[in-house]
C-alpha cells in the first residue's frame, strides 16, 4: 500500500520500487506463501474444492461398480437353464395355443448361449411336483419349476388383442428373487405378423440376457421361415409333440396334418421322418427326411443342421458326411446334447465303440433324462463287453423314471448272454404288454430258439413277429425278421427254405436296403447266385454313396458268391483286410464279413486264420447278441481246429486236435436239445465222431 501513503517519505519514490514488490507479491501468492495469514473460512473453502471433485469422482466408479454389478446379476450365462412357460393366451383364439410357445421354442433354440429345459425334463420335473405331466405352465407353476429344476430363470409369455393388432410381451423372470430379468413388447398389425413380431422379441430378449451381439446376429432366422406362415400347421406340429410323450405312433398323425397343412413345413418332415424310424419303417422314415433335406432352408440353422445329419445318415448313407455334420453341430452348440448324441452314433456305426462312450456320456451329461442317449450309452458299453456297466446305465435311467423298447432289448440280451431264462422271460413280457413292440420281443424269442437250434421254436415265433409288425403297420420289420430267418435257414443248410423266405421279406419290403442287403446274402448262401447278383448289383445302383452298403454288404455278399463258385482267393479279396465299419452298429450286427471271412479261410484249407476269425465272433457277443452266427462260431472255431490238426504235425497237430474236439462238444452242448434234423448239426455229429 506504499502508493496510498500519506507521509510522501514513505511512498513508492520510482515506479521500479512497485514493480519489484509487485514480483515478490505474484511470486508469494503462486508458491502459496502470501505474506497475508490466510483466514479459517478462506481454509475451509479452499479444501471444498479439493473434496468436491473427490466424492464425485469416487461416486461416480461405486455408481459404476453397482450398475455393473446389478448387470451382471440381471443376465445369465453360459451354464445357465431356463424354463418356458406356457402363453398367456388372451385373446379367446384357441390357434395360439401351444403355438406360441412351440414357435417361441424354435426361436431360442437358434441361440448357442440360452439353454431350455427339455419336455422330458419339464415332465420328469412335475412328477416330482406331484403334479400331471401335462399340467399348465403358468408363472406361479413354472417358477416352482425352476427352482426344483435348479435352471436360473423362465420365461412367460403373453399375448392380447387391441382392435386388429395383437400385443405380444415376454418376460423373464429370476426364479428365485421373482426380479424382473428382461422384458420386451412387441405389437404385431395382424395375426399373420405375430410371428415374426414373436420372433423380434426373442431375439432381443437373447440380447438383454446376455447373448453376445454378433451370435444373435448371425444365427436369428425370422421365425415364419423357421417354421411356417400357417398356424394351422403350427398347432397340430405342436400337438404333435405333445402326443409324443405316448409314444411315435401318437404323434404320427398330427405330423403328418402339419405338412398337408403346410407342404413347405420343413421341420414338419423332419417329425413325420423321426416318427417313422422310431417305429421302424426306415424307408418312410429316408423319404420325409429327404423331403426336409429339400426344404432345409425353411428352417433354422440348428434344425437345418439336425436335418442334414439325418438325411446323409439315413438316404445317402454317407457316413463321414454325417460325422462332420454333427461335429460342426458340436461348434455351434457346445451345450446341447444332440450333436454329442448322434456322433456317438456315426462311431458305433463306424465300429468305434470306445469313442461313441465318450462322446455318448457328453451327451448323458448334458440331457441326463434323455432315453435315447442312456440307451445308446448302454449299448455302447455292451458292445465293448462291459455288462455291468450297460446294466447299471439301465438302472440309473430306470431310477430316473424313464424307459424305452431299446432299455428292454438290452436287458433282455443281458440276460441271454448270462442264460438267465428268468429274466429274459421278464423281458419277454414287457414286449407282450407292450402292443407296438410286441413283435420287436417275438423277433428275439425267434432268434434264442434258433441260437439254441430250436429251429421248429423259431420259425413259429418269427412268424408270430412278421404278423404282429404288420398289424402294427411295421412292414418293414416284419421284413427284417423274415429276412433274418432266411439267413438262419441258408446257414443250418434249409436252402429252398431260406429262398422262400428271402422272398416274401422282399415282397414286404422290397425298397428297404437292409431287407435287400439281407435277401441277397441269404439266396448267395442258399445257392440262388442269379438272384443274388441281381439284388447286389440294385443295392450299388441305388446306394452308390452308403458306406455300409459298399463297405459291408456288397463285399460279403460278392464273398459268398465266389465260396459258392468254389474260389476262395476271390472271395477273400472280397473281404481281404478287416476294417472297424464291419463291426459296426448296424441293423443286423451279426458280423456277417467276419463269418465269411472264416468260411473263406476253411475253403482255402487255412485252418488257424479260420479258427481266429471265428473265435472274434465269440469275443464280441456284446456286438452279436443271440444271432446264429454267434452259435454256429462255435463248430467253425471246431472245423478250423481240425483243418489246422490235419495240416499240421507233431507237437502242434496234436493241439489244435485237442482245441478242436472242445469246440465240438461246446457245440453239441450248446445244441444238446437242438432239432435233430437240422443237416448242419448232422454233420457236426459226424466230424465230431470222425474226429475222436
Amino acid at each position: 500500500m506504499s502508493a496510498l501513503e500519506k507521509d510522501r517519505n514513505l511512498r513508492y519514490q520510482h515506479a521500479s520500487e512497485m514493480r519489484t514488490d509487485l514480483q515478490r507479491l505474484k511470486r508469494d501468492t503462486e508458491s502459496g506463501r502470501s505474506a497475508a495469514a490466510e483466514t479459517p473460512t478462506a481454509r475451509v473453502a479452499k479444501l471444498w474444492k479439493i473434496a468436491i471433485p473427490v466424492l464425485l469422482v469416487a461416486l461416480l466408479i461405486a455408481g459404476g461398480l453397482y450398475y455393473r454389478s446389478h448387470q451382471q446379476r440381471m443376465r445369465l450365462t453360459d451354464k445357465d437353464t431356463i424354463v418356458l412357460s406356457d402363453f398367456d393366451n388372451k385373446t379367446g383364439d384357441a390357434i395360439f395355443d401351444d403355438t406360441l410357445k412351440t414357435a417361441l421354442n424354435v426361436s431360442l433354440r437358434q441361440s448357442p448361449f440360452l439353454s431350455a429345459l427339455s419336455d422330458q425334463q419339464v415332465a420328469e420335473t412335475l412328477k416330482l411336483m406331484t403334479r400331471p405331466a401335462d399340467t399348465r405352465l403358468t408363472p406361479a407353476v413354472t417358477r416352482e419349476l425352476c427352482q426344483r429344476a435348479g435352471s436360473k430363470a423362465y420365461i412367460a409369455g403373453t399375448i392380447g388383442g387391441l382392435g386388429s393388432e395383437y400385443v405380444l410381451g415376454l418376460k423373464a423372470v429370476n426364479c428365485q428373487s421373482g426380479d424382473t430379468l428382461a422384458e420386451e413388447q412387441v405389437t404385431a398389425a395382424s395375426k399373420e405378423k405375430v410371428l415374426d413380431a414373436l420372433g423380434d422379441a426373442a431375439s432381443k430378449l437373447r440380447g438383454e440376457l446376455g447373448e453376445t451381439l454378433a451370435t444373435v446376429q448371425k444365427l436369428d432366422i425370422p421365425l415364419e421361415q423357421a417354421t411356417t406362415s400357417s398356424f394351422e400347421a403350427l398347432k397340430a406340429y405342436s400337438l404333435g409333440w405333445k402326443a409324443s410323450e405316448k409314444g411315435s405312433a401318437a404323434a404320427l398323425p398330427y405330423h403328418q396334418r402339419a405338412i398337408e397343412l403346410d407342404p413347405n413345413f420343413a421341420i414338419g418332415y423332419w417329425a413325420v421322418a423321426i416318427d417313422y424310424y422310431v417305429l421302424g419303417e426306415f424307408v418312410r422314415a429316408s423319404e420325409y427326411f429327404a423331403k426336409a433335406f429339400q426344404l432345409r432352408e425353411r428352417a433354422s440353422e440348428r434344425e437345418k443342421l439336425e436335418i442334414t445329419g439325418l438325411y446323409y445318415w439315413n438316404v445317402t448313407g454317407e457316413l463321414d458326411k454325417v460325422a462332420r455334420t454333427y461335429q460342426e453341430e458340436i461348434e455351434s452348440y457346445p451345450r446341447e446334447s444332440e450333436g454329442y448324441g448322434m456322433l456317438g452314433l456315426v462311431y458305433a456305426a463306424q465300429g468305434q465303440y470306445e469313442k461313441a462312450a465318450e462322446v455318448g456320456r457328453q451327451a448323458v451329461r448334458l440331457a441326463p433324462d434323455s432315453v435315447w442317449w442312456s440307451s445308446d450309452l448302454a449299448y455302447y458299453a455292451l458292445a465293448l463287453q462291459r455288462s455291468d456297466e450297460a446294466r447299471q446305465i439301465i438302472h440309473e435311467a430306470q431310477a430316473r423314471k424313464i424307459n424305452s423298447l431299446y432299455f428292454h432289448e438290452i436287458l433282455y440280451a443281458l440276460a441271454f448272454l448270462g442264460a438267465d431264462s428268468g429274466a429274459m422271460a421278464e423281458q419277454q413280457q414287457w414286449f407282450l404288454d407292450t402292443h407296438e413292440y410286441e413283435n420287436f420281443g417275438l423277433a428275439l424269442a425267434s432268434n434264442s430258439e434258433a441260437y439254441g437250434g430250436h429251429l421248429g421254436k423259431a420259425r413259429e415265433l418269427t412268424k408270430r413277429a412278421v404278423d404282429s409288425a404288420v398289424r402294427a403297420d411295421s412292414k418293414e420289420n416284419g421284413a427284417l425278421w423274415q429276412a433274418n430267418a432266411a439267413l438262419e435257414q441258408a446257414a443250418y443248410g434249409n436252402a429252398a427254405e431260406a429262398r422262400q423266405s428271402a422272398a416274401e421279406a422282399l415282397k414286404l419290403a422290397p425298397t428297404s436296403r437292409s431287407v435287400e442287403g439281407q435277401a441277397a446274402l441269404a439266396f448267395a448262401m442258399a445257392g440262388d447266385t442269379a438272384r443274388a447278383e441281381s439284388l447286389a448289383q440294385d443295392l450299388g445302383k441305388r446306394f452308390p454313396l452308403d458306406t455300409q452298403v459298399q463297405s459291408l454288404w456288397l463285399p460279403v455278399i460278392q464273398a459268398q458268391l465266389a465260396l459258392h463258385r468254389k474260389n476262395p482267393a476271390s472271395a477273400l479279396n472280397a473281404v481281404q483286410a478287416a476294417s472297424p465299419v464291419e463291426s459296426g452298429m448296424s441293423l443286423t450286427a451279426c458280423l456277417y464279413p467276419v463269418y465269411v471271412r472264416g468260411q473263406a479261410y476253411l475253403a482255402a484249407g487255412q485252418g488257424s486264420a479260420a479258427a481266429s476269425e471265428f473265435q472274434k465272433i465269440l469275443d464280441h457277443s456284446g456286438i452279436v447278441w443271440n444271432c446264429w452266427t454267434g452259435a454256429l462260431a462255435h463248430l467253425a472255431v471246431a472245423r478250423g481246429n481240425a483243418l489246422q490238426a490235419k495240416t499240421s504235425q507233431g507237437a502242434d497237430a496234436d493241439a489244435a486236435r485237442t482245441r478242436a474236439l472242445a469246440a465240438y462238444k461246446d457245440f453239441l452242448t450248446l445244441w444238446k436239445d437242438a432239432d435233430p434234423d437240422i443237416p448242419i448239426l448232422k454233420q457236426a455229429k459226424a466230424e465230431y465222431a470222425k474226429l475222436q
